[in-house]
């Protein structure tokens, strides 16, 4: 096709040569004039500012306040230390389960039609639509003393509500989507083309799962598990009512951020504050390398293909 093909433009009613066209096209996107423009990217600047930048300002402030001294001595109090030892426990045991999770559900749902795909799919979603305080509430119903399973476990000695196992099973209530929602729709694109013709060639399928799937998807598992840290770490709405808010025991990052500022000890409450919000820079800061990784990968597939 040469650089003057013409097309018929039906709203226009006549013939335009295509390359008018495209540029027509892209004028319209940008018509709005540079006083609208700078009004726009002011106001994002400003919600910026105000909502992201502000709080993250004064968090800092407040924690180093009173000096370094002041803010190490918050960091190495024996409750503190146990709640970031629990916080970290509890992450360690949440993201391995929701990783080997997310992955068996995507290559269900993206590689095999089986009876009860669309239920398995709003199973998973079902913690974006749930409000976390239920989800405790449920957790507390069906393992507190008084639930359903209540007398079981309490004959057998096992202790699930205000105990760590149950704060390990309400954050993986609210975090067990993340993985599977980022590499499912990567697999759904990519199909089963190169997995048929591993197989075909003689590989098992372990195999093709370490050789064929896990390259394809490494980057979207990869953005999927940070997502998936970062929500454990800072979980606070299920945590708070199964924990039981047991200070040194079952009180989380978030929780005992809570207890410090009830207290009025402002101080130890920004310190410990801040942690969270370094580990949420640095979650962000990783999104955004891993973002810039995958669309890199994902262009130079496009045009070896």
């Amino acid at each position: 096709m040469s650089e003057t093909s013409i097309e018929w433009v039906p709203e226009a009613g006549f013939v335009v040569p295509q390359k008018q066209r495209v540029r027509r096209i892209r004028t319209a996107v940008t018509t709005e004039g540079p006083v609208l423009r700078a009004s726009l990217i002011g106001i994002a600047i400003t919600f910026l500012a105000l909502f992201l930048l502000l709080p993250l300002i004064v968090v800092f402030y407040e924690a180093f306040n009173h000096g370094l001294g002041a803010y190490f001595s918050a960091l190495t109090e024996p409750d503190t230390r146990a709640a970031i030892g629990l916080t970290l426990l509890v992450s360690a045991f949440v993201v391995p389960l929701n990783v080997v999770f997310g992955l068996a559900a995507a290559w269900a749902i993206a590689k095999f039609q089986f009876p009860g795909k669309s239920f398995l799919i709003t199973l998973i979603d079902l913690p974006f639509s749930v409000s976390p305080v239920v989800a405790g509430l449920i957790y507390v119903l069906m393992f507190g003393s008084n639930g359903l399973l209540g007398e079981w476990l309490q004959a057998h000695d096992i202790k699930v509500i205000f105990a760590v196992p149950g704060v390990v099973l309400a954050t993986i209530f609210v975090t067990f989507p993340f993985v599977a929602r980022e590499i499912i729709p990567l697999m759904e694109t990519q199909g089963t083309v190169e997995e048929e013709a591993a197989l075909t060639l003689g590989a098992s399928g372990f195999s093709t799962f370490l050789r064929i799937t896990l390259p394809n998807i490494k980057w979207a598992l990869l953005y999927g598990v940070l997502l998936c840290n970062a929500r454990a770490m800072g979980e606070f709405g299920a945590v708070s009512v199964v924990s039981g808010h047991i200070r040194g025991l079952t009180d989380t990052m978030p929780l005992h951020i809570e207890i410090l500022y009830n207290e009025y000890n402002i101080t130890a409450a920004f310190s410990v504050a801040s942690v969270l919000a370094l580990l949420a820079l640095v979650t962000l800061v990783a999104k955004t390398v891993l973002e810039g990784v995958w669309g890199e990968e994902l262009a130079g597939g496009s045009r070896r293909h």
